[in-house]
Order: structure tokens, then C-alpha cells, then sequence
């Protein structure tokens, strides 16, 4: 009945969807899932070909369903001219969402994801989007007591971007009401991070020595972290990782290049940092999916942490202190996985059963992406 009456309103009122239409963009969903919050990328230049007078300060993309603007960024990708434009979507299963690309004056979007390098606070790097948040240790923090390996854990229970505020009070220790720091990470892989495994051993190596904002906000945040060659069990190797996070999600999508003196691969292991106390933990081989949900710690809530796999995993096991998973990777070829966490207190996920049927559900989407056409309106 819905779809007769929105038949009915295009036909009675063309104008109000077709009139400065330039090009149509219909995004396809055949998945069972549905995709909430997705954050999709379209080529910049098959917007061009379809809409080739676009201004890049003056165009707007109509949801006809809700009559409101869609949210969107233009992504560069750390260069200077645009390569995508990424859009927040909705689309239910089995099913398409038309949307209307036309020129209008864009409303100024709800910054939803941020990053930045945090030189008062010993070279931390740090990001979140609107549901959760991590941070990596830079150089000035090496062989302190801070010192740590792995990726960090700021648990948030608001949308609001809140590393600015916890870096300028420097008590995020506490839950002040939305959120805090209490992830431990030490010496140890932490939520998910990646280091070479040479005979039977992890190669941890120094901190970032390097960054690079790519893109920041409103929809996806990305930048790159480079570590000095390392002595990894006789192996000089060094490392530039590319991380992303998107908007609406628990995730970030890591891209990790090695560069070493060898014509074989290696192997890497991707690990999480294992508590004393009881947790929920799933290792899932034949899917690639490492799912931990912690212990609860007293008035803190609880953490759920988990990392998805592109490349086959050899193997999964649990060690003394860290769930770990096996892959292996080429010199100077990407190696891209996702991992991130979930907090209890965020009203969102708040069991293992919840954060494993998330995980599910990612790796289902990965696998059917959403595919989108463009195509210029000829009315």
C-alpha cells in the first residue's frame, strides 16, 4: 500500500522529485540482512559520467522516501582530487532504495566519525564514530611504564564525539555519563592489532614513529600509522597500517602492508587480550570470525571484542594470555581484516549472544555487499 501511494505522489507531483533531478542512484540490498546506518562508497567518477555539470559545493541526494537530504562525504583517500562519495543508507532485505542526485545546497551533516594525533598525551592517536572508540601509542610513550602494544578500547555510550573532551579533562578513567577508558592492553596485541609470528613467537614491534590523516568525518575517518623497521626473529620488517572507521559501526577496517627481504610469506597473528576471570569466547576458523566477550568488571560493564578475517586463518587458539588467530602475508602486499569492540552500557549490545550474531551479520554483509548503479534521469 505504501509504494501505490508514493507512485501516486511522483505521478501528481513530479516536480517535487524529478524537477532538478540530474541522475538517479539505485542501491541494491540482496542480502537477507538488512543494512542499518550502512556507509556505502560510490565512484566519483561514475557520478561524473552520469551527471557530468555536478558543482562539488552544490548538490544534494534526496531520500523520495523521506523527502530529507542523505548524508555524505567526499572521500579523497588522502589525495586531492575526490574518489568516492560516501552515503548513510538504510535498505531493507531483498530489496532497492532509489535515490535523487540534484543540484541544492547541502545540509550540514552530524559529524559522526573523528581521528586525530594527540601530542599532549604522548603521541597517542586516537578515533571514535558514534559508538565507540580506540586509540594506538606513539613514540614519546615507548619504555615508560604506559608503555602498550596493542590497540586501545574507549567504551562510549552517546553519539557525540568525545575525545577532545576526555583528552582536555584527562580523568577518562572515570564514567563522568558517557563513557570512559577502563580496556587494558599491556604487553599484548590488545583489541585485535597485528604483529609478525617468527618460530612460535610474537615480534612485537616499537609504536607508530608516523602518521597520515587521509579523511576526516563526517562519515568514515581514515589515516595511516608507520612503524620503523623492527628485528622480527631475524627479519627486518616494517609496516604502514591504513584504518578506517565508519559511521553506525562497532568495527574498523584495517589494511596492513608489510614490507621484509623475502620472496615467502610469513606468518602474522591477530590477537585480543584474554582476562584472568571467565569470558564467552568463540573461534570461529571455517568463517575467519575471533569473538570475545569479557568478563564483567564491577560497576564498569563489560567489553565485547572481535576480528573478522578477509585471508583464511590457519589456525585459532588461546594462550595464557591472548586469543590468537593465524594467517600469513606477502611482502609488500595488503593484508585487510576488521576488528573493534562493543560496550554493555551502550543499551546497544549487551550480551555475547548479541555481540556474536553481530559479528555474524558483518561477515554476511562483507560477503554480499551492497551493488549500486547510477544512471542520468532522462525526465
Amino acid at each position: 500500500m505504501k509504494s501505490i501511494q508514493l507512485i501516486g505522489l511522483i505521478f501528481l507531483f513530479p516536480t517535487l522529485f524529478f524537477g532538478q533531478t540530474k541522475a538517479i542512484i539505485t542501491i541494491q540490498n540482496n542480502s537477507a540482512i538488512a543494512r542499518q546506518e550502512a556507509v556505502t562508497a560510490i565512484k566519483w567518477e561514475n557520478i561524473t559520467t552520469a551527471f557530468p555539470e555536478i558543482d562539488t559545493a552544490n548538490f544534494v541526494i534526496i531520500n523520495p522516501n523521506t523527502k530529507k537530504q542523505v548524508p555524505y562525504q567526499l572521500e579523497h583517500l588522502g589525495k586531492s582530487s575526490i574518489q568516492n562519495v560516501l552515503i548513510q543508507i538504510d535498505v531493507k532485505p531483498k530489496s532497492s532504495l532509489n535515490l535523487m542526485l540534484q543540484k541544492g545546497k547541502p545540509n550540514l551533516f552530524e559529524t559522526k566519525t573523528y581521528a586525530r594525533y594527540v601530542p599532549e598525551r604522548k603521541d597517542d592517536f586516537a578515533w571514535e564514530n558514534d559508538k565507540i572508540a580506540f586509540r594506538a601509542y606513539g613514540k614519546a610513550i615507548e619504555k615508560s611504564n604506559e608503555d602498550a602494544y596493542g590497540f586501545d578500547v574507549w567504551v562510549k555510550r552517546t553519539k557525540k564525539m568525545i575525545l577532545n573532551e576526555r583528552y582536555k579533562t584527562g580523568n577518562y578513567h572515570v564514567d563522568s555519563g558517557n563513557g570512559m577508558d577502563y580496556y587494558h592492553v599491556g604487553y599484548s596485541l590488545g583489541a585485535g592489532n597485528m604483529a609478525p609470528y617468527i618460530n612460535d613467537t610474537i615480534r612485537y614491534s616499537a609504536n607508530y614513529h608516523q602518521y597520515k590523516v587521509l579523511d576526516n568525518g563526517p562519515l568514515r575517518s581514515t589515516f595511516q600509522l608507520i612503524y620503523d623497521t623492527w628485528d622480527a626473529g631475524k627479519i627486518k620488517i616494517k609496516v604502514t597500517k591504513t584504518i578506517s572507521i565508519d559511521a553506525g559501526s562497532q568495527l574498523n577496517r584495517i589494511e596492513n602492508v608489510y614490507t621484509f627481504d623475502d620472496n615467502k610469506p610469513i606468518p602474522v597473528v591477530i590477537g585480543i587480550i584474554k582476562r584472568a576471570e571467565a569470558g564467552v569466547i568463540s573461534l570461529n576458523e571455517q568463517q575467519g570470525i575471533l569473538a570475545y566477550w569479557e568478563p564483567t568488571f564491577a560497576q564498569d560493564g563489560t567489553t565485547g571484542v572481535g576480528s573478522i578475517f578477509s585471508n583464511p586463518t590457519a589456525t585459532m587458539w588461546i594462550d595464557k594470555t591472548q586469543i590468537l588467530a593465524k594467517t600469513t602475508v606477502t611482502n609488500n602486499s595488503p593484508i585487510v581484516y576488521y576488528t573493534g569492540a562493543c560496550w554493555d552500557k551502550a543499551q546497544e549490545i549487551t550480551n555475547s549472544k548479541q555481540w556474536f550474531d553481530y559479528l555474524n551479520n558483518f561477515q554476511e554483509q562483507l560477503k554480499n555487499p551492497l551493488t549500486i548503479t547510477i544512471r542520468q534521469n532522462k525526465q
